[in-house]
């Protein structure tokens, strides 16, 4: 008598590997500022401290020291150096949750930590970049932005809600430079400076001279290989992630905000924000309504500009 075929069952989606919470952590926050900018732009100087949403971080500013003139002879002054702070509060929080069954589990090949891992954090990142970009772009000094930018000068033109520039490939390297010389009246260093622009604005610098190697001192222009790199001691970073406005309406969307279409660019020195998050709970539950796990994770995280003097805005056409 021949034995009966066991027939499979239809797993699709198929999934397979081991959960580990510890495991998953660790690789769902390396992962996580590999794709997101801000791992790239803001410090994180704080993370350690984070425990559980609502935690409280006090950041201690360094005060700033008078310098006196000196006369010789002269009593000299000792001065007490006042102290000032600011608090980042971690009162924001994300999370994912999979369903993950035996039969899945059992039957197919792929790595589930691998996988779910990769899209997890790619997934967090976007949602997480999203809000952070647009809590912070309009948050620089009241000099380092408008039609009449600069501390010193005002004399550089960045754009405002009801005349946003006009890009085009002839003034795009003129805009980053007159951010970066906006950066250099309020005394910002020179290195570690970011600067993060939209798809379209880089299509304008690709068509711009920069293209040319011998403008760049590249051995390859940047059309052929891709690669912006500097710029005016900014690194460049491209996110489809920015903030836009349409006519009419605010970066929220809220009805009333200028009166042009416009984009948002931000430039500034790693100084400027601090940004702390952490993956503060991972683990899995027996599926009371199936044979599997119900795997999740929470995501915590907290962001502020401590050095509004450090951070750049422009709006763009």
């Amino acid at each position: 008598m021949a034995s009966a075929v066991q027939v499979p069952f239809n797993t699709s989606p198929a999934y397979s590997g081991t959960f580990i919470p510890q495991l998953w952590s660790g690789k769902l926050n390396a992962k996580f500022y590999a794709t997101t900018v801000f791992g790239e732009i803001a410090n994180t100087n704080y993370e350690g401290e984070i425990k559980s949403l609502g935690d409280n971080i006090t950041i201690n500013n360094i005060p700033s020291i008078t310098i006196n003139d000196y006369v010789v002879g002269q009593n000299l002054n000792y001065e007490v150096p006042a102290p000032s702070k600011v608090d980042l509060t971690i009162d924001k929080a994300k999370y994912f949750g999979v369903n993950v069954s035996d039969v899945l589990d059992y039957q197919a090949k792929p790595n589930l930590m691998g996988m779910f891992t990769d899209d997890a954090s790619k997934q967090m990142a976007i949602a997480i970049d999203t809000g952070v970009l647009l809590g912070v772009f309009n948050q620089g000094a009241a000099a380092n932005k408008g039609a009449t930018a600069g501390a010193k000068s005002a004399s550089y033109n960045l754009g405002t809600d009801n005349a946003p520039l006009t890009l085009t490939a002839a003034n795009t390297v003129a805009l980053f430079t007159a951010l970066s010389s906006t950066l250099d009246e309020q005394n910002v260093p020179d290195t570690d400076r970011f600067i993060v622009i939209d798809p379209a604005t880089r299509n304008w610098l690709m068509q711009s001279p920069l293209a040319q190697a011998y403008v760049t001192g590249d051995d390859k222009s940047i059309l052929r290989n891709g690669k912006i790199g500097m710029i005016d001691r900014f690194t460049i970073y491209v996110s489809n992630l920015l903030p836009t406005a349409a006519a009419g309406f605010d970066f929220s969307g809220v009805v009333q905000g200028g009166s042009a279409k416009r984009r948002a660019l931000i430039a500034g020195h790693k100084t400027a924000i601090t940004f702390a998050s952490q993956i503060t709970k991972t683990e899995s539950l027996q599926n009371p309504n199936d044979f599997g796990s119900l795997v999740r994770g929470l995501n915590v995280f907290g962001y502020k500009v401590i050095k509004p003097e450090s951070l750049c805005l422009a709006l763009v056409a």
